[in-house]
């Protein structure tokens, strides 16, 4: 089966289409795509991963043509960073 794996920072993408065993899982599909070599300081195993833009965990199993994605984790909480633009006047 073929999925896709995608990553990306704010000023770099990846995306690779891995070919996967039948019963393969979201960790596997992540090691398989090579992402990590690509950021050998980021903690791929710890970051949260969705199918499809839902959360899952990675040990779920991946299905053909799944888009498997790696969200980063965020910098500073959305309701905090609206507080403090509102404060600026912005």
């Amino acid at each position: 089966m073929q999925v896709e794996v995608v990553f990306a920072l704010a000023d770099k993408q990846v995306l690779r289409a891995v070919e996967l065993p039948d019963g393969a899982t979201v960790a596997e599909a992540i090691a398989m795509s090579g992402i990590a070599g690509q950021f050998p300081d980021l903690e791929f195993e710890k970051m949260q991963a969705g199918i499809w833009g839902k959360p899952v965990e990675q040990a779920c199993a991946v299905r053909d043509g799944d888009r498997v994605e790696l969200y980063r984790p965020l910098e500073m909480d959305p309701r905090e960073a609206r507080r403090l633009r509102a404060g600026a006047g912005a």
